[in-house]
């Protein structure tokens, strides 16, 4: 099934798996106002982890990005007097920027005065926008805030901690027992390496660039180069395997940023994930890119990059011959472009996704390399390469459509997460089967896009064919039928409980669900039953597999069902809490964060007892607080089946 399912991610470019979020932030805001007269003063305080830096306000030309402060505000009501202003920063040599750079550790403050022009005002609204870093990575925030000036108390971003707050972070506290089990590894699927999953997608998207007509033609063209230009056939054979390596190279130091970048960081990737606007942005990058794909315009890169790099291929030598690599991934951009985004966008919301991307980019680069290193040490093949014609357009436009497919996947993201509630699981269905019947009738020659000479059933057409043909029935099926669960899907249409029609139970399978702590265990506690915390995501794939492929074989539903009190907390659910909910967190070590949202309630309570921050994640309990087994991950049924039976034979009767 895992064989299967690799498989269908590689043909929709697409690699989205466990998503993860921190809840420790390196750099902690609190807000102050003062109001002398007609002048206000804004004061920001920042708290900074150990081995955390915070940059000042000032800008350099190659140093990292200030901090700045954003203020919304009508300049006719209020007038800012001067700029934002730190406290003394800390000046050292940075060997990365190579600048004597200025920098906060452990606490900054900076301050803004206004000159208040319409009494009428009575709040100032804005955010900071961040860098921090510590010696592995930097990350960037934008940091919101609305200040009040009716009671001058900050509205959200409150200064200190009330007993009432410090109260309601006690209660998110379990007293655990058997904490022993929190100790070992957590169980997780560990059947397949992660890397190599990526690195076989990576490759196969590169394997389709290749038969794009932005890259196949360069193929004969650049062997046929290197062997007629070199002195001798090894030389010429060195030259193009050389080449290939440069290829490889190019595509693997696209990646590299990313491990300095917010990209590392968990929080980033879950923000990916789960963030809305993020999940906007992406779905219209892939419908530009898949309009690309149907041949409405060009995707180029700057025309005096590709011209700047082929007059330096031009050099003889190792330098020439990297520079013309870099020509091909230029020119090659249009076609190559929209794959690479694909990779980009389903590495960075899987775990670890800076080391992804990286196995990602070298399978593409291997991909597209190996052709002109194979040829180059066999050059009598390339007699045996078709020729370049309309097949080529043939493949673009499918990868036109699986971009639109892929596109429609972020998009259901952003209403999962925000419960709009216009993408239920039979509209996303069905459009995926209008997509794929689209394809259907494009392959047939019913119709064609701009530039297209009249089409003919090719022979990659009627090879195409069957597959649409398969896939249009059976998601048709997916939605008519019952029995039809689209398991090989499963992970990618929203939950079968996010239906347009009324459905029993808003819970997987129709099981009964708790969403919040304290009704489940109250239930656990009546019908002495135990707890399976079930820490989840709107967005999250992994956690889809596991309701639709692993809670339905008998067993193990026969356990939720019958022994367990399911308990499923939405770790990404955008819903606000209600005001009297909303808190200010402080952690053990005095640090606070502010508690608004649903997902920041139940992402807050993982964190803190469990000491994790992915998902799906599974802890098995008693009521009362006593961990049955060690908590587990996405895995195989059979796993799930053992690790539920293990924990429920550990209760005492």
């Amino acid at each position: 099934m895992r064989l299967i399912e690799g498989l269908l991610l590689s043909i929709l470019f697409f690699s989205s798996t466990l998503f993860a979020q921190t809840a420790d932030e390196p750099v902690i805001w609190k807000n102050n106002v003062e109001v002398l007269g007609n002048k206000i003063e804004l004061e920001f305080k920042a708290t900074i982890l150990k081995t955390w830096h915070l940059y000042g306000v000032e800008e350099f030309d190659q140093g990292p990005l200030p901090t700045e402060f954003v203020f919304e505000i009508d300049s006719t009501k209020i007038k800012p007097l001067g700029v934002v202003v730190g406290n003394e920063p800390k000046v050292e040599y940075d060997e990365i920027f190579e600048i004597d750079l200025p920098f906060y550790e452990d606490f900054a403050r900076f301050t803004q005065t206004f000159e208040l022009l319409d009494s009428s005002v009575t709040e100032i609204s804005g955010e900071i926008l961040y860098q921090a870093c510590d010696d592995k990575v930097c990350i960037f925030r934008s940091e919101p805030f609305t200040i009040s000036l009716d009671d001058l108390t900050v509205s959200k971003k409150r200064i200190g901690i009330s007993e009432e707050d410090r109260a309601k972070s006690k209660a998110l506290l379990l007293d655990l027992k058997n904490t022993a089990y929190l100790d070992t590894n957590v169980l997780a699927n560990t059947s397949e390496s992660p890397l190599i999953s990526l690195f076989l997608l990576g490759f196969l998207g590169g394997v389709i660039a290749l038969l794009t007509p932005c890259v196949f033609p360069m193929i004969p063209l650049t062997v046929s180069f290197f062997i007629k230009q070199a002195s001798s056939l090894r030389k010429g054979i060195a030259n193009a395997v050389l080449y290939g390596f440069f290829i490889v190279l190019i595509y693997v130091l696209l990646s590299l940023p990313f491990h300095f970048l917010d990209a590392v960081n968990p929080e980033f990737l879950n923000s990916i994930s789960t963030n809305v606007v993020l999940n906007l942005v992406f779905f219209g990058v892939f419908v530009f890119f898949a309009f690309s794909f149907f041949g409405f315009y060009e995707l180029t890169l700057p025309s005096k990059w590709s011209s700047g790099a082929d007059e330096k291929s031009n050099l003889k030598g190792i330098v020439g011959i990297f520079f013309m690599a870099l020509t091909l991934a230029i020119v090659s951009f249009s076609c190559t472009g929209p794959i690479l985004g694909s990779l980009l966008a389903g590495s960075l919301t899987a775990e670890g996704g800076a080391m992804q991307l990286t196995a990602g980019m070298t399978g593409f680069g291997v991909a597209l390399a190996l052709p002109f290193a194979l040829f180059a040490l066999f050059p009598n093949a390339l007699n045996s390469m078709p020729k370049s014609g309309g097949w080529m357009t043939t493949i673009k436009v499918t990868l036109g459509f699986l971009e639109l497919a892929l596109a429609l996947k972020f998009l259901s993201n952003a209403d999962l997460v925000s419960h709009w509630g216009f993408l239920k699981r039979e509209v996303f269905i069905g459009v995926w089967a209008l997509l794929a019947f689209l394809l259907t009738l494009y392959l047939l020659g019913v119709f064609r896009f701009p530039n297209e000479v009249k089409p003919r059933l090719s022979k990659l057409r009627l090879i195409l064919l069957p597959l649409t043909i398969g896939l249009t029935s059976y998601l048709f099926l997916g939605l008519v039928s019952a029995e039809n669960k689209l398991t090989l899907l499963s992970g990618f249409p929203p939950p079968a409980f996010y239906s347009i029609f009324k459905t029993d139970s808003d819970c997987p399978l129709g099981l009964d669900c708790y969403k919040n702590v304290e009704d489940g265990l109250a239930v656990a506690k009546s019908k002495d039953k135990a707890v399976l915390f079930d820490f989840t995501g709107w967005a999250c794939v992994n956690c889809r597999k596991v309701e639709e492929n692993v809670w339905p074989v008998p067993e193990i539903f026969k356990l939720l069902n019958e022994e367990i009190v399911l308990i499923s907390l939405y770790v990404d659910d955008r819903t606000e809490l209600s005001m009297d909910r909303q808190f200010v967190f402080e952690y053990p070590d005095g640090r606070v964060r502010e508690i608004n949202t649903v997902g920041e309630l139940w992402g807050t309570f993982q964190s803190l007892n469990f000491s994790s921050a992915s998902q799906p994640f599974y802890v098995l309990m008693e009521a009362d607080g006593t961990l049955l087994n060690s908590p587990i991950q996405y895995t195989d049924s059979s796993t799930y089946l053992s690790w539920l039976e293990k924990g429920l034979s550990n209760r005492v009767k």
